[in-house]
């Protein structure tokens, strides 16, 4: 079987006699940036990792990665490598794995996800009890997600899904609706502002916790500010378990999604009340590198989680 590989300017570089196992730990240490996680990576042993180092950069005629204090910093040239050659992997691995069945309850397989909090409390207790009985042997890690879409990190193969709200989706991801949410006004019991259904003027008067997910404005804030209007935001937080305990303990109120909303309250002394304007949903996409269409084994664990975004 003969590829073809571009990997940058690589001069006096023969690829049909290049060894292409030399790229995989090149990938490794450069992710790792230490040798001995490197060689665990690719069940190698260090010694061997090191000798491969030294190959390349024999071949290359360029460090690679030089040793600053305890950790070893990749040099100009092996960052611009770093890219194509994962590219250049995943797509040799997506090729030999399209069509190969998978079989969830015998595989091993670690898949990286990046969530928010809110994400994580409503969606993956639920993967887990699936994954207990569909395919035990299955392993997630979570990754805390930043209000932007972590592309390269997706594109690198260092996250395999993300589960977010995000606005302008690259062509080059492919994108699914998840979820559709609503927002509820959540508060302590017996709040001594709230006796029944706020209007306005009373939610106006309310002091308010803000989870802010890294965003300088949320949708109620916004549709407040299109009338003139604020609301007294005395507290904010990136949090949402603290939000809700916060809340709990408190006279501060909080603007939650519904579900999660739901979800404290049946854990805290918390009551729910609707908004008293609408400002419609917002949206929740799982979204996953397109190259990756054809992997099974991915398309099976999204297949699972979008059933867990169903309303039911």
């Amino acid at each position: 079987m003969k590829f073809s590989l571009v990997i940058g300017r690589i001069p006096t570089v023969n690829i049909s006699t290049f060894d292409l196992n030399l790229l995989r730990v090149l990938d490794a240490l450069l992710r790792e940036r230490n040798v001995s996680r490197a060689a665990e990576r690719l069940s190698l042993s260090q010694p061997a990792v090191s000798n491969a180092l030294n190959r390349l950069r024999e071949l290359l005629g360029d460090p690679l990665l030089v040793r600053v204090g305890r950790s070893m910093q990749p040099t100009p040239r092996a960052l611009a490598l770093e890219g194509p050659i994962r590219t250049a992997l995943a797509q040799i691995e997506q090729s030999l794995v399209a069509g190969e069945a998978f079989d969830p309850a015998r595989s091993r397989q670690r898949f990286s996800i990046a969530v928010t909090d809110y994400v994580e409390l409503i969606c993956m207790t639920r993967l887990l009890e699936r994954l207990a009985v569909l395919a035990p042997g299955v392993q997630i890690a979570i990754s805390h997600l930043s209000p932007s879409l972590p592309a390269e990190a997706l594109d690198k193969g260092e996250l395999d899904l993300v589960l977010g709200r995000f606005q302008g989706i690259p062509p080059r991801f492919a994108s699914r609706r998840w979820m559709s949410e609503t927002l509820r006004l959540t508060a302590r019991c017996d709040h001594p502002l709230l006796q029944g259904q706020p209007d306005l003027e009373g939610f106006l008067r309310l002091r308010h916790l803000w989870v802010h997910g890294g965003q300088t404005k949320g949708m109620v804030d916004l549709w407040l500010a299109e009338r003139g209007l604020s609301r007294q935001i005395l507290y904010t937080t990136p949090n949402y378990l603290q939000a809700a305990h916060i809340v709990a303990g408190s006279d501060l109120v909080a603007v939650l999604p519904t579900q999660l909303a739901h979800y404290f309250a049946r854990l805290l002394p918390l009551e729910l009340h609707e908004l008293p304007f609408a400002v419609g949903p917002f949206h929740l996409d799982v979204v996953s590198v397109q190259a990756r269409e054809r992997d099974a084994a991915l398309q099976w664990l999204l297949g699972q989680i979008l059933e867990l975004g169903e309303p039911g």
